[in-house]
């Protein structure tokens, strides 16, 4: 048989192929040729063939067929089939395949050899495929390797014992006394993978985290580091004119590990990060990542407040970095810091804004985030006025979040109603098609309780509709005001700027447009036809033409404007008299909630709340099948019984899910007793909080927070206090995601005792995402009349790496400002 041809001559050869379907036909033709020679036994030309194959692997083709020929490769006693075998072991095998276990006395073999190139082959073989079986068989080679003098074989038997270690994690105990004296090696390479097996066995393991600690690893990582800033120029270490990047850079995480926590650990690494931080050279891309890991690592520890400062400090000077993705980098890590450290972020809070002019969708969202965190009562108008530029002329895919984040800091920060309202109107002139449903009812209920305002509101949003009825949110609020208050805007009263001269069939010229327009939705005609009704009592010269324009819509194709328009004929005839006392003003609205408290345990979903009974059942009254489940749920030491607030067939979902959630746990210390009749309620969550600002300043004191952190999933609580009523506490949950993959489906539901009241609203998201690049936000609301120590049991469900997880805990220190 003629010698097959050279690798070099396949690659070329194969290069020349001018269409996919030749090179095809080439490479066929050729594993038919290599096929052949592995039948006849053919060990002069085993290595090459071998190679070739796995040229082909590379480009994509099938190369299963040379599985066997390279653990003969790998048998042989030729160095330069051995490297071309295990090569071929690492790219063709894998733990799914029997055939990998075939080589492991061939590895062991190889690792007590006398020659460290054939050690090494065996190693990097080792600590790239080798599966569960075999680290278990060749951990002890492994260890006795890293104890050796040989610098070249201890760098790799430490990345191989990282291998060993996260596929037996039980094995981790045998490496550690051969780590003791890792860390005192000159040469580089060792002391890289040394730093990379200490921070594998710190993350896996608290018991080795502790040990760590204990033998004082830290100062030896910042006598190296030290070494690392202070040397000279070294030709061999030496990337843009900073001394082994990657080496530091692996320190500084393992020092974060360490330092996470722990007060001793993280003073003794102060001065050295501040070393770090300040004689790192940043004209290149080595020297920012070298400070970035030292701003993730001061964040991460208990570090001192100036050094805290330094750290933001050095992300603002990032956002002026010409390159995307260190700015990026900067918004991302200053987002994850303003809650913690808000007064130095705020310094840079004008480099934040001119980022949202960026040409980067990415920048522009982490700017948007970030401009949001920043708003507080001092800044509000000055960075509410630059949200509503970007507002403008930002992509539609950042509009909706952009109103939904003015909406929510106006109504927490707004100085002012009218400028509040002025901020509202603005929003949706410019994005009014993008808001919330819940935009609409909102503003209506604003305009409504600012009696003062209502002349100023009504002139200001006719103007905003006259010819343009393409945000339908503001011609819907329009129309209503309109309805309600065109008395005001036909006389003139506006006091805070010049009023308008408008006559009564101008107003109606308007709201007949929106009935007729083909931009106008079903529920703005709606709007538009009751707006209309109302101002048949408002109005005293054109009632007549209200007649007409309401009979005409008593034959629309529309059948709710039908409706709506029949009902309002039979008023102008049937009941005429009754008109001006059905079509009066609106009172000024509050939030009311049904009359006592609704039922404890509340979900992020839906929930169905359940009213406490104000005195005991009447004899004989046996509570339906919902009821009996929402007993079941909460226990006797929870709750009174309950009657349903309206007829339903629908079973409580709630019932099962959270049935394990309080079992029968009375988290108020009293005994068990009969049920008391209720004499008098207090006011729910949300009575009288709509006229005031929400929350109050002073709480800002009040320390957060860990509830709950296993799993990769932590949860914060944050608190502030309720100004219209001192006995609501306000917990907002910020749940992250340390994991490598995203938590999706996620569900937070709580429960507390019978003595207090929980409303759960809405969250911002059902996905956590992966490596802590986002957070969920919820607000829970508790009435605590009684003034009593808060406990709080909490139920999280979610899916994660294909698996539906599942965990409860109790939440027994929250800080006594948050209760007392």
């Amino acid at each position: 048989m003629p010698a097959p041809i050279r690798l070099r001559e396949l690659i070329r050869t194969i290069r020349t192929a001018r269409t996919q379907a030749e090179e095809r036909e080439m490479i066929q033709k050729e594993c038919a040729a290599i096929r052949s020679s592995f039948r006849e036994e053919d060990n002069t030309y085993r290595c090459r063939n071998v190679a070739k194959l796995l040229y082909m692997h590379m480009l994509g083709y099938p190369a299963h067929f040379g599985q066997l020929e390279c653990l003969k490769l790998i048998a042989s006693q030729k160095f330069t089939d051995k490297r071309i075998g295990y090569l071929g072991a690492m790219l063709l095998l894998d733990e799914r395949q029997d055939v990998h276990l075939l080589m492991t006395n061939c590895i062991k073999n190889d690792l007590n050899h006398s020659t460290q190139y054939v050690q090494g082959l065996a190693l990097c073989t080792l600590g790239c495929m080798g599966s569960s079986e075999m680290c278990r068989d060749l951990a002890g080679e492994v260890e006795k390797l890293l104890k050796t003098s040989n610098s070249y074989l201890r760098k790799k038997a430490a990345l191989c014992a990282v291998h060993v270690i996260r596929k037996v994690p039980e094995l981790m105990e045998m490496f550690l006394p051969a780590t003791k004296n890792l860390l005192n090696e000159k040469n580089h390479g060792v002391l890289h993978t040394s730093v990379v097996l200490l921070t594998e066995m710190c993350e896996r393991s608290p018991d080795m985290l502790a040990h760590f600690r204990k033998v004082s690893l830290v100062p030896q990582l910042v006598r190296i580091l030290k070494n690392l800033i202070m040397s000279g120029y070294s030709p061999e270490h030496d990337v843009s004119g900073i001394s082994d990047p990657f080496l530091q850079v692996r320190i500084l995480r393992l020092l974060r590990i360490l330092g996470r926590n722990d007060d001793d650990s993280s003073e003794a690494m102060n001065d050295i990060l501040a070393q770090v931080a300040t004689n790192t050279e940043t004209s290149k891309n080595v020297g920012n990542a070298i400070l970035y890991e030292t701003v993730l690592t001061i964040m991460d520890i208990k570090s001192e407040s100036g050094l805290r400062v330094l750290a933001i400090n050095i992300l603002g000077r990032f956002l002026l970095n010409n390159d995307k993705n260190i700015r990026y980098v900067a918004l991302t890590s200053l987002l994850k810091t303003v809650q913690t450290d808000h007064n130095a972020v705020q310094r840079h809070r004008s480099t934040i804004v001119d980022c949202l002019k960026d040409l980067d969708v990415s920048i522009k969202r982490r700017a948007m985030e970030l401009s949001f965190a920043l708003v507080n009562g001092n800044n509000v108008r000055g960075m509410m006025k630059e949200l509503l530029y970007f507002l403008d002329s930002c992509e539609p895919e950042f509009k909706a979040d952009c109103a939904s984040g003015i909406f929510l800091a106006a109504e927490k920060y707004a100085p002012s109603k009218r400028w509040h309202i002025d901020t509202i109107m603005r929003v949706l002139t410019t994005a009014g098609s993008y808001v919330r449903d819940d935009a609409v009812p909102n503003l209506i209920q604003l305009i409504t309780n600012s009696v003062e305002m209502h002349a100023y509101t009504v002139q200001r949003l006719y103007k905003a509709i006259l010819g343009d009825y393409s945000q339908q949110p503001l011609v819907q609020v329009a129309s209503w005001c309109i309805g309600e208050y065109g008395d005001l805007l036909v006389s003139g009263q506006c006091e805070e700027e010049e009023p308008i001269q408008v006559t009564e069939d101008e107003v109606l010229d308007i709201l007949e447009s929106v009935l007729i327009s083909n931009m106008s939705a079903s529920v703005t005609r709606g709007y538009a036809l009751t707006a209309i009704m109302k101002l048949s009592t408002r109005f005293t010269c054109t009632v007549n033409r209200i007649k007409k324009v309401v009979s005409i819509y008593g034959s629309s194709i529309d059948v709710e404007l039908q409706q709506r328009a029949v009902e309002y004929n039979a008023l102008f005839k049937k009941y005429d008299h009754m008109r001006p006392a059905l079509l009066e003003r609106m009172p000024v609205m509050e939030k009311v909630t049904t009359n006592g408290p609704t039922e404890i345990v509340q979900t992020n979903g839906e929930t169905e709340p359940a009213v406490l009974e104000t005195k005991p059942p009447p004899p004989g009254l046996q509570p339906d099948s919902q009821e009996n489940d929402l007993l079941d749920l909460l226990g006797e030491s929870y709750i009174t019984p309950v009657i349903p607030t309206a007829p339903t067939s629908k079973p409580v979902s709630a019932g099962g899910e959270l049935l394990d959630l309080l079992g029968d746990l009375n988290l108020t210390g009293s005994p068990v007793s009969a049920p008391a009749p209720q004499i008098a309620q207090p006011p729910f969550l949300l009575d009288g909080l709509s006229s005031r600002p929400l929350f109050n300043d002073n709480a800002a004191g009040i320390p957060s927070i860990t509830a709950y952190n296993k799993n990769g999933l932590k949860i914060d609580f944050t608190f502030e206090r309720s100004n219209t009523n001192p006995s609501v506490t306000v917990i907002t949950i910020q749940a992250s995601n340390s994991t490598e993959l995203d938590m999706t489906d996620f569900v937070f539901q709580a429960a507390v005792p019978k003595t207090f009241q929980l409303q759960l609203l809405s969250p911002s998201s059902s996905v956590i995402p992966a490596f802590n690049s986002g957070t969920i936000t919820q607000v829970i609301k508790v009435l605590n009349p009684q003034k009593q120590q808060l406990r709080m049991r909490i139920k999280l469900t979610y899916n994660h790496k294909g698996s539906a997880m599942q965990d409860l805990a109790e939440v027994n220190n929250f800080p006594p400002q948050s209760w007392q």
